[in-house]
């Protein structure tokens, strides 16, 4: 274990032992192995991904050289997929590799069970019929999906799944969980015990600024009607009087307060995303919904019970100027609510696997406090099938570049499908070859109900002019995105994308 640490310790510092633990008992299963697939999966392989299969029919021709750095010059002639095993599973013998030498799309018609035994299948360069095959046996089997393609300068990627639940969302921006507009009595009893007009001047500047806000906060609302600030003029005036309050200039603790009082200002609720999420059907559980339903279930209970309208308490505070003795009590106060909360909705938990018929003790205590300490972000993502997608893509701008260039790359695709071949991929074709393309391109855009839409000619002759070439270096790029989100998937942290990322080189 420890060696592990010290392997994989700069990604432990994002998604931590539980992510890594996550991603080693994971099984991957990679469709065709050029450059966008052996990119995608090479980053997987370094992060210390559980188990790899590679599936490819293909040989080594002269032109992977120059593409792929998973295969060589000795290997031309050679299974693609044994050689970028082989080079894959160097550069981390911690991964299980094998390979299946066979054409995904045979496989995708001939024995669709086969899927069903992967974490996640990454999809590199499927022409659209066998995605939405593919699609709809990953989705029948519960399996993720991702499809990645690059073409010339150009690539997209793509997520499939029926439902992906993310508890450790870890936004960017969130505010503090300090309950500072409504404190528990055992937070005001500490407050109150500490006199923030002492004049001692060591006292003075020790003051936790989370103590200063709720004392503040309560002599505001003693003098206009038990209401906090709420206007501009308000927020101004409540800020004045912090500022009055300070005894010397270098009170870093009452600058701290001033800078941290729209913690203060903001309203007492629950987050919309959150009601949304409480109010969703799924929230009514029995006996076949999954963990995270049910401890959504135990935390609307909570919320309107124990909680006051309030989800359970974080229990962590930031950094604050603060003598020790202080810092470590209120420390000790937030983790005290937020056990105590983490309890009752544990307790709730076990009383709703009961009534469904289920072990109570099915949901660890470690899962549960997990769901307590990150109750406020949860977040639920749902995707459309490809099927589904391809029916009616929500392409609203279609002078949008990218948007144009999804639909081009579909149009590629029903290209292939009508000449075997895509266009400019064989010299001396050009103009017919952009004849073609446009045709089918505005048939396509005519199917999707976008008549008197037009299309760049210029983005047109583009798509001929890559001659559906796999350029590296955007193989790289797409490849890192489409890891980048499996990764996410896969640990269940942070928001995976929720539509198509489209690539514009």
């Amino acid at each position: 274990m420890a060696e592990l640490k010290t392997k994989y310790d700069r990604q432990l510092r994002i998604w931590a032992e539980q992510g890594q633990a996550a991603l080693e008992k994971a099984s991957i299963c990679l469709l065709n192995c050029g450059p966008t697939g052996a990119e995608t999966l090479k980053n997987l392989v370094l992060g210390g991904i559980g188990s790899i299969t590679v599936v490819d029919g293909s040989k080594v021709e002269v032109g992977d050289l120059g593409n792929n750095f998973m295969v060589d010059e000795s290997n031309i002639g050679e299974s693609k997929a044994k050689c970028v095993c082989t080079m894959l599973q160097e550069l981390n013998d911690a991964v299980k590799a094998k390979f299946v030498e066979e054409y995904p799309e045979k496989l995708i018609e001939a024995k669709p069970s086969f899927f069903s035994q992967f974490t996640l299948i990454v999809a590199a360069q499927l022409p659209e019929g066998a995605m939405i095959k593919l699609d709809r046996i990953c989705r029948e089997a519960n399996v993720m999906s991702v499809f990645a393609r690059s073409y010339g300068l150009t690539g997209l990627v793509r997520v499939s799944l029926k439902e992906h639940a993310v508890i450790e969302s870890k936004p960017d921006h969130f505010l503090d969980d300090l309950r500072l507009n409504n404190p528990w009595p055992e937070l005001k009893r500490f407050a109150d015990s500490i006199d923030i007009s002492t004049h001692d001047p060591v006292a003075h500047k020790h003051i936790p600024y989370v103590v200063i806000l709720i004392k503040m906060a309560e002599e505001w609302a003693q003098s206009h009607n038990g209401s906090f600030p709420s206007t501009r003029e308000e927020k101004k005036a409540f800020k004045d009087l912090l500022k009055s309050k300070m005894i010397a200039f270098d009170e870093d603790n009452y600058k701290e307060a001033i800078d941290a009082s729209f913690k203060l200002f903001a309203p007492q609720e629950i987050t919309s995303d959150l009601r949304h999420l409480l109010d969703d059907s799924c929230a009514e559980v029995s006996a076949s919904s999954s963990d995270f339903w049910v401890m959504v279930a135990a935390l609307k209970e909570f919320i309107v019970n124990e909680g006051g309208g309030e989800p359970p308490l974080e229990g962590s505070i930031p950094d604050m100027t603060s003598s020790t003795e202080h810092y470590v009590i209120l420390q000790k106060v937030y983790q005290a609510k937020a056990e105590a909360d983490f309890l009752a909705v544990e307790q709730r938990v076990r009383d709703i696997l009961n009534k469904c018929g289920s072990n109570p003790d099915s949901i660890s205590k470690m899962a549960i406090k997990n769901f307590c300490k990150n109750a406020r972000k949860l977040t639920v993502c749902r995707y459309r099938s490809v099927e589904e997608e391809f029916q009616a893509p929500n392409v609203p701008h279609l002078h949008n570049m990218a948007a144009s260039f999804y639909c081009l790359l579909r149009a590629v695709d029903k290209y292939a499908a009508n000449f075997s071949s895509f266009p400019g991929q064989f010299d001396g074709e050009m103009d017919e070859d952009i004849s073609r393309l446009k045709t089918i391109a505005v048939g396509l855009l005519s199917e999707l109900g976008c008549n008197g839409v037009t299309l760049s000619e210029d983005l047109i002759y583009e798509m001929c002019r890559y001659g559906a070439a796999e350029l590296h270096a955007v193989a790289a790029f797409v490849g890192g995105i489409a890891s980048q989100e499996i990764i996410k998937l896969i640990t269940k942290q942070f928001i995976p994308m929720r539509g198509t990322f489209i690539f514009n080189g």
